[in-house]
C-alpha cells in the first residue's frame, strides 16, 4: 500500500489477506510475508519472540512503517528490538525529485541524501531505513547489502520495469 498500516496477527490469518506494509506477530506458527521489487524489505525481531515483516517505500518511510511497526511490537511485549534490511533500490539508481526528498530529510535528516551514479539527486534509501530503525529505537543487524536495480538477481520495477517480487518471510523458532 506503501502507508504505514500495520496488522498485528494472533492467529491463523483468513482470507482476504488485510493490506497493509507491515504485519507484526509473536504467534508460534504465524509465517509473515511481504513482497518487494525495489521498496526496502525488512525483518524484525525480539528476544520475547515478537517478530515483524515490513515493506518500507519511500512514502511508508514518511508515513512512519518502521516506527509503526517497532511500536506494535512493543505493545505486543517486545522489549528490544532488532532489524535487518534486504535487498533494495540504492542511491546510485534512485533518482528522486527534490519536494518528495526534502519530506524525507525533513523527517530523518540529511543522512537520506544520496547521489545517483549520473551525480543527481537522489535517495539513500538503506540510510533512511537506518535513520527510521533509530528514530524508532531499532537495532540493526546485518542483512542484504544489494542493490535491486544493479544486480540482477533482483527483480527491480524501477530499473527493468519487472513484474516479479522479492518474498521476505519471517517466522518464530520454536523455544
Amino acid at each position: 500500500m506503501h502507508g504505514s498500516v500495520v496488522h498485528v496477527v494472533t492467529g491463523d490469518i483468513a482470507e482476504p489477506v488485510p493490506t497493509g506494509d507491515a504485519l507484526v506477530s509473536a504467534h508460534p506458527t504465524a509465517r509473515l510475508l511481504v513482497l518487494t521489487a525495489d521498496c526496502a524489505s525488512i525483518a524484525m525481531g525480539s528476544p520475547e519472540g515478537v517478530f515483524a515483516a515490513v515493506h518500507a517505500g519511500w512514502r511508508g518511510l514518511a508515513a512512519g512503517v518502521i516506527e509503526s511497526a517497532a511500536a506494535a511490537m512493543g505493545d505486543a511485549g517486545a522489549s528490544v528490538v532488532t532489524g535487518s534490511l534486504g535487498p533494495c533500490i540504492h542511491a546510485e539508481c534512485y533518482a528522486f525529485s527534490p519536494p518528495d526528498l526534502s519530506a524525507l530529510v525533513d523527517h530523518y535528516g540529511d543522512r537520506v541524501l544520496g547521489v545517483t551514479s549520473a551525480g543527481g539527486l537522489a535517495l539513500d534509501l538503506p540510510a533512511a531505513v537506518g535513520a527510521a530503525f533509530a528514530r524508532a529505537g531499532v537495532t540493526e543487524v546485518p542483512g542484504v547489502d544489494r542493490c535491486t536495480a544493479c544486480d540482477e538477481r533482483y527483480f527491480s520495477h524501477r530499473a527493468r520495469g519487472d513484474r516479479g517480487r522479492q518474498a521476505l518471510i519471517v517466522w518464530r523458532d520454536s523455544p
